[in-house]
């Protein structure tokens, strides 16, 4: 039973055990609708919960978690991902305190804690339009392989899917709008697209695949491996 003062409220708790940071933790995970959410806020939740537990017992307050934000500066972690680590451990503490684990004078600081700052570009290999047409050129278009690829790739550089998206395309999301392509009702990382148009210079490449996939269920594109034909057995 929670300690209670003489008044009759319930004395809130600033230090968390195991079973309190665990019930948080699964209210954090249900609140949130992504797969990919999910996945990373288990795995920064689990991780702060590690280094939570391997200390002497502290409060879960503020100043804990700003010596946390120093811990992961420490391994010379990139901006994002510290933010992304705080963002999980600030909403266990919002849970936590909407649970009635935790003081909500200790989670509102905690939300306070400011995450780390983004300077300079970010780096990585971008294409720019002449290259992507070059990487759709790659395969051999011939082929059935080749085909499924161009449309794969046309998929992925026009329209910006992800790869699970790509991967859970049925026949059904694709419909013509007038004079254009369509992918409708496509579940994404958060939302549903009602109406996601696709580039008019992908026209080619989806009704090709429409083409080789109106008489299947299923997926939009199957694993074609040493067979010169979709959905062909191993």
């Amino acid at each position: 039973m929670k300690p209670k003062l003489k008044s009759g409220h319930t004395r809130l708790k600033t230090k968390l055990g195991l079973p309190d940071l665990e019930h948080a933790k699964v209210a954090v995970i249900v609140s949130l609708r992504s797969f990919e959410s999910q996945r990373s806020y288990r795995h920064s939740i689990d991780e702060f919960v590690a280094w939570y537990c391997s200390a002497p017992r502290l409060s879960f307050d503020k100043a804990v978690v700003l010596r946390y934000r120093l811990y992961l500066e420490d391994r010379h972690l990139a901006a994002g991902t510290i933010n992304v680590r705080l963002a999980a451990v600030q909403r266990l503490a919002y849970e936590a305190a909407d649970s009635g684990l935790l003081s909500p004078d200790l989670a509102a600081g905690i939300r306070r804690v400011k995450g780390a700052k983004k300077l300079g570009c970010r780096l990585g290999n971008w294409l720019t339009a002449e290259e992507a047409l070059t990487l759709w050129q790659l395969p051999d278009p011939p082929t059935l392989k080749g085909k499924r690829d161009r449309a794969i790739l046309a998929l992925l550089l026009g329209c910006g899917l992800r790869r699970r998206e790509l991967t859970e395309l049925t026949v059904d999301h694709f419909q013509r709008r007038e004079d254009y392509w369509a992918i409708v009702d496509l579940i994404g990382k958060s939302v549903t697209f009602e109406l996601y148009p696709c580039p008019r210079g992908l026209s080619g490449p989806l009704t090709i695949g429409s083409q080789l996939r109106a008489s299947s269920t299923g997926g939009y594109f199957v694993a074609s491996v040493g067979r010169e034909r979709f959905g062909a057995p191993k």
